[in-house]
């Protein structure tokens, strides 16, 4: 089965979304925001174009004005249906007209906008060509907390996305691992994900024996013996909202040694969890996990970030890293993820998808974490 995010959201929740988006966009200095067809513009306006072509779409933002949708004309029709379409104006386009002349119409020709990550460089070289004046930011750069806190809706939908992710997992320890490919139990994780709502799905990591020293490696045709520890990493959208987990299982009995290191790992997921609150900066996530690593002496086998946001897509901001000091916010959403990759022999991660509440942490994600063993 498969959902849409166009029946979770009514055109007041995206006339919510626009206008707190404005708002935030003019206490950051900014004229407005523009935003190209992609996860911004689906969150914002529940308008996904049937297709993404040359041709010009772009949603205009700026306080104190109404928002206005640029499409063009063959595909205005599609607009008009979009479930945010009533807290808008569409503004469509034919060809053989400068969609850029008539967008610039509608701005400060000499201001700074946050503009889409995923814009084209066709279109932004035109806006600049149009108003020789303006200035332009990511919204990554300018903008990266505007989807990082959920409301509850959008909490129900994670947390229906994680609960899929689980339950792909329980499924998942029971098929069969030695003397497979990686590629099959990964297509196995794929089948499931769908099967349990995903509409979409990202990444299905398999990385077994010294595979699991490459945090994303892509399954292949190594075939899994016993003996292997194994590191499975899946996930995807769910109408519309992202999951991600990973768990690590055994083929058969593990050694004392990677017993022990997956116990390491384990705490340090523990630890990484519990230092969720509101109030906490990111780093104090990353810093958490990562102390136990190291006071465990494999300090130099966590070779990457503790987490990254989650939301319309896998990977977003906040992100659990050192150095970032963006405090945590009730309804935030992100990973809890450490792991150990001991190149050449093996690696372990454990992660799971934690939201921020009013008084700490709570894990989306619910599997055991405990060494599983498979056959």
């Amino acid at each position: 089965m498969t959902g849409s995010t166009a029946a979770s959201f009514t055109a007041d929740d995206y006339r919510a979304r626009m206008e707190r988006a404005a708002r935030t966009a003019a206490d950051a200095g900014l004229a407005g925001l523009l935003v190209a067809p992609g996860p911004d513009l689906v969150w914002l306006t529940g308008y996904t174009p049937p297709a993404v072509t040359e041709r010009l779409t772009l949603l205009i933002l700026a306080a104190g004005q109404d928002p206005v949708l640029v499409v063009p004309a063959l595909e205005a029709p599609d607009a008009h249906r979009a479930a945010g379409a009533a807290a808008l104006t569409l503004r469509d386009w034919t060809d053989g007209k400068d969609p850029y002349a008539a967008t610039a119409a509608l701005l400060d020709t000499s201001g700074r906008f946050g503009i889409s990550d995923n814009a084209w460089a066709l279109h932004l070289l035109a806006l600049q060509q149009a108003m020789p004046g303006s200035s332009y930011a990511s919204l990554t750069e300018a903008l990266p907390m505007l989807r990082a806190v959920k409301d509850a809706a959008e909490l129900d939908l994670m947390a229906a996305a994680g609960a899929a992710a689980d339950a792909t997992f329980e499924e998942i320890r029971d098929v069969p691992f030695a003397g497979r490919p990686e590629s099959e139990v990964a297509a196995d994780l794929d089948r499931l994900l769908r099967r349990h709502g995903h509409e979409q799905v990202d990444f299905t990591i398999v990385a077994s024996g010294p595979n699991g020293a490459n945090p994303h490696h892509e399954a292949g045709d190594r075939v899994i013996a016993r003996g292997d520890m194994v590191v499975l990493d899946f996930g995807g959208l769910r109408d519309g909202y992202g999951s991600d987990t990973s768990r690590t299982v055994h083929v058969g009995e593990p050694t004392d040694e990677e017993r022990r290191v997956h116990d390491i790992v384990r705490e340090a997921q523990e630890a990484g969890f519990r230092a969720v609150r509101p109030g906490a900066a990111c780093q104090d996530v990353d810093r958490a996990a990562r102390e136990v690593i190291a006071a465990a002496g494999y300090g130099e086998y966590f070779i990457h970030r503790t987490g990254h946001g989650i939301g319309v897509t896998t990977h977003e901001p906040p992100y659990m890293i050192e150095g970032e000091e963006r405090p945590l916010v009730p309804g935030m959403c992100f990973s809890v993820e450490p792991g150990i990759y001991l190149p050449g022999r093996f690696g372990v991660r454990i992660e799971d998808i934690v939201t921020v509440t009013e008084d700490g942490g709570r894990r989306l994600n619910t599997t055991a974490r405990e060494l599983v063993i498979v056959e």
